[in-house]
């Protein structure tokens, strides 16, 4: 029992530090609300299921960085959904700077979307580390 109690509190702080840092926002929140006894891992399946598409998007943006001339109305329109994913987990960090990726984009700035995609890049997988360790602490409180 005490150490279902710990447990409880670890993943209350982790929580609540996700939300701290800004790496979430309310949509998560939403996400939780949607779990119940007939779906009790819901929300770890749809994080799920985002970063395993959302890993292509990355890819293929990645490489889309890499031609010359930059295509930034591909990239934009890869990137339009890598945000879309991103906002529906409530990814916070991610998605503004998916924002500034795609107003870049708008500008022809070839620069600016490789430095905002690295920023991305290093926040997306900062939130996926982090998730992951919030899942597996949940799963021990099984």
């Amino acid at each position: 029992m005490e150490r279902n109690q710990q447990l409880r509190r670890q993943l209350a702080s982790m929580r609540q530090s996700l939300f701290d840092q800004g790496h979430l926002d309310e949509q998560f929140i939403l996400l939780e609300e949607l779990q119940d006894d007939a779906n009790p891992n819901f929300v770890e399946e749809v994080v799920t299921l985002h970063y395993r598409d959302s890993a292509r998007l990355i890819t293929t943006i990645e490489r889309a960085l890499e031609k010359s001339p930059l295509d930034f109305n591909k990239l934009d329109g890869y990137m339009h959904q890598f945000k879309g994913s991103s906002t529906s987990i409530g990814a916070k960090k991610v998605k503004a700077e998916s924002t500034q990726f795609r107003e870049y984009c708008e500008a022809g700035n070839g620069e600016g979307c490789l430095k905002t995609f690295q920023l991305l890049k290093r926040d997306y997988a900062t939130l996926r580390r982090k998730l992951e360790a919030y899942f597996q602490v949940l799963l021990c409180m099984g």
